[in-house]
C-alpha cells in the first residue's frame, strides 16, 4: 500500500513543511492529492523551483519536492553529500511523512540522485523520470568542471555576494523585459544563490559538486547499470539547447533502457523546470496517465541483476 501524507486546504497548493531528521532541519513542499510523485532539484536549485511544475501535477497526484540536504532551506551540515546519502535523506523523509512508493523525478544532480534512489530501494520506486539528468556520461560543461577545482571557493564567495546576486537578479529581469528566455535562468540562478551566503552553504554546495564532477567531467557514472530500469516505466525528459549536459547522453541512456521513452523541449536548456515548465508538465502528466506503476518487491531484485551477472567457477592452474 502507498501511504499518501495529508495535505490542508481545499485546493492545491505548493505547501512549505519543516521537519528534523537525525537532528537536523529539512525543509519541505507538498501539494496536491493522489498518486505520490517526488520532484528531486538540482544543484544551485532548491524545492521552490519546482513550483511551476509541481502544481498541474497536483490536480492529480501527490507532489512532493524536498530541500536536499545543503540545499535551498535545509540544513548545511559538515557530513556526506555523496548521492547515496541523498538517495537515503530522501527515503528517511518519506517514510516519515507516511509515502512508502512513489514515481521518482530528477533533475540534474537530482536525476543522479534519483538513479540512485532507485538503485539502492528499489521497492520503493513506481517510475523513474530523469530531467536533464547527470550520471548519465562524463562530459559536463567547463564551469561545472571549473567549480570543482581547488580554490574555487574563493569565487563561490564572490558569486554568492548580495551585490552580485542582486545585479544578475536586475539583468535577469531586463533580459526578460526584452522578451530573451536567459533572464529567467539569471534570476534562478540568484536565487539559488542566496544561501550561499552562507560559509556551511558554501562547503555543502563544495562537498556535494565534488562528490560528481572533478577537472575531467562527471565522476559518478550509471551507465552500466541502466538495464536494471527495464522494469520500470522511464522517461528521459532533455531541453533541446542544453549546453551543460549534452543531449546525447539522454539519447544514449534512452537506447540503453527498455521500453523507455523520450521527449525533448525546444525551448528549454539546461532547467527545462523554469525555461518551460508547462511543456515539462505536460511531458510529465502524459507519460504518467499512459504508464502502470512498477512494482519490484525484494526477492524480485536477485533475478533481475542476476540476468545479466554470468558466474563460473575459477579454476587455477598450480605454478
Amino acid at each position: 500500500m502507498t501511504g499518501i501524507a495529508p495535505v490542508p486546504g481545499p485546493g492545491p497548493s505548493f505547501d512549505e513543511w519543516e521537519i528534523e531528521l537525525h537532528g537536523h532541519r529539512v525543509i519541505y513542499r507538498i501539494a496536491g492529492q493522489g498518486p505520490p510523485v517526488v520532484l528531486i532539484h538540482g544543484m544551485v536549485n532548491s524545492s521552490l523551483h519546482w513550483e511551476r511544475v509541481a502544481m498541474p501535477l497536483a490536480e492529480r497526484y501527490t507532489v512532493v519536492a524536498p530541500d536536499l540536504i545543503g540545499h535551498g532551506d535545509s540544513a548545511a551540515v559538515r557530513g556526506d553529500y555523496s548521492l547515496g546519502a541523498h538517495a537515503c535523506s530522501i527515503r528517511d523523509l518519506l517514510t516519515t511523512i507516511g509515502i512508502e512508493r512513489a514515481t521518482i523525478v530528477g533533475h540534474s544532480l537530482g536525476g543522479g540522485i534519483a538513479m540512485q534512489f532507485f538503485y539502492q530501494f528499489p521497492q520503493r520506486v513506481e517510475r523513474l523520470a530523469l530531467i536533464s539528468s547527470g550520471g548519465l556520461g562524463q562530459n559536463v560543461s567547463p564551469l561545472l568542471r571549473g567549480a570543482a577545482l581547488p580554490g574555487a571557493a574563493a569565487g563561490l564567495w564572490m558569486v554568492a555576494n548580495r551585490r552580485v546576486r542582486a545585479a544578475l537578479e536586475r539583468s535577469g529581469e531586463r533580459m526578460r523585459d526584452s522578451g530573451k528566455r536567459q533572464g529567467i535562468y539569471l534570476q534562478a540562478i540568484a536565487r539559488a544563490m542566496r544561501p550561499l551566503e552562507k560559509a556551511a552553504a558554501r562547503r555543502a554546495f563544495l562537498q556535494t559538486l565534488r562528490a560528481v564532477i572533478d577537472a575531467r567531467g562527471q565522476r559518478v557514472s550509471a551507465v552500466d547499470r541502466l538495464y536494471l530500469l527495464g522494469e520500470l516505466p522511464t522517461l528521459i525528459v532533455w531541453g533541446e539547447r542544453d549546453h551543460t549536459i549534452p543531449i546525447s547522453h539522454g539519447l544514449a541512456a534512452h537506447e540503453k533502457i527498455p521500453n523507455s521513452s523520450f521527449v525533448t523541449l525546444p525551448k528549454a536548456a539546461h532547467f527545462p523546470n523554469l525555461e518551460d515548465p508547462d511543456g515539462l508538465a505536460a511531458a510529465l502528466l502524459t507519460w504518467l496517465d499512459n504508464t502502470e506503476p512498477g512494482l519490484i518487491e525484494d526477492s524480485d531484485w536477485g533475478e533481475i541483476v542476476a540476468a545479466r551477472s554470468p558466474r563460473r567457477q575459477v579454476t587455477r592452474i598450480a605454478a
